[in-house]
């Protein structure tokens, strides 16, 4: 736990261990905060534009009275421009803080952070197809809290997968858990990669590839929905609304399923669906603050 850089490095009671702990940052965090991390100064280093993720974290540090030092543009603006090593800038910005959220364009480029950094480095989404594992444990969380178990559930992941971050990292913390089914709705050129499904296999986890979510939407207990760009299809023609869900597919769902997305969405998700309590996706962010006031704080008190 000196880093957090990937999905995998998590044990089933360290995730146990969090989500207790994100109980007590929520009830933290809706009194207004606390100043017992004062003296912390988290580094917010964006080589990539961000919102959600950089503000969650931003928010995170404040409410535990900690100080935060930022840049969303860091590929614009620090020395790289002039071809300074991601290993280069990651000593000096230690120098100046306690931990590191970094977002990185390459893929793998926290875990070359974590290697030389003499502060914890917390991976906030390295390249296209590497890690997200914040995101991840949000979503977990919000799974656990939503359907109040992780063993034996049926989750749908939806849209783009093979370069999903969020999708990638989850799909490697349900694979803990018992009897999870899986199944990965999408395109076939954008269908989840090979080495998600040998981690699977391996794990013995059951999983299914799908090209429609009509034929398992009524049968799951979550339905992770992420977006499609047209434009990465061979076929330009395909209709991409039957992997999009409004009012008729809300029908066919189970009364007691949820529908999450790592947001931000487009079409994929109609706004006419916001409106239904299985609608979790905003619940899903709010959680992002108190998951990650947790993560830092396991990070301090280490």
């Amino acid at each position: 736990m000196r880093h957090i850089v990937e999905s995998q490095q998590f044990t089933v009671p360290k995730i146990l261990e969090l989500f207790e702990r994100t109980e007590l940052m929520k009830k933290i965090a809706l009194r207004g905060g606390t100043r017992d991390y004062e003296h912390k100064i988290m580094a917010s280093l964006f080589y990539k534009p961000s919102t959600r993720t950089r503000f969650s974290f931003e928010a995170a540090m404040f409410r535990l009275g900690g100080k935060v030092l930022s840049t969303e543009q860091a590929m614009e603006f620090s020395s790289e421009i002039e071809g300074e090593r991601l290993e280069d800038t990651i000593r000096i910005i230690a120098n100046y803080c306690d931990v590191i959220v970094l977002r990185h364009h390459e893929e793998g480029g926290a875990k070359r952070a974590a290697a030389i950094s003499p502060v914890p480095i917390i991976n906030a989404g390295d390249g296209s197809g590497g890690q997200h594992p914040t995101q991840a444990l949000l979503d977990l969380y919000t799974i656990y809290n939503e359907c109040k178990t992780l063993d034996g559930l049926s989750v749908a992941f939806v849209g783009a997968l093979d370069y999903g971050r969020t999708v990638r990292s989850l799909a490697y913390l349900l694979s803990k858990f018992e009897r999870v089914k899986l199944y990965f709705v999408a395109p076939k050129e954008i269908q989840i990669k090979p080495d998600i499904l040998e981690h699977l296999d391996e794990k013995g986890v059951n999983y299914q590839l799908l090209d429609n979510i009509g034929e398992i939407i009524g049968k799951v207990d979550v339905v992770y929905q992420t977006r499609i760009e047209r434009e990465r299809l061979e076929n330009k023609h395909v209709d991409l609304s039957q992997y999009n869900i409004n009012l008729d597919v809300l029908q066919r769902m189970k009364y007691n399923s949820i529908i999450m997305h790592p947001l931000p969405r487009s079409v994929e998700i109609d706004h006419s669906v916001d409106a239904d309590p299985r609608a979790a996706y905003f619940r899903q962010a709010e959680n992002g603050l108190y998951v990650r006031m947790a993560l830092l704080t396991m990070i301090f008190d280490k």
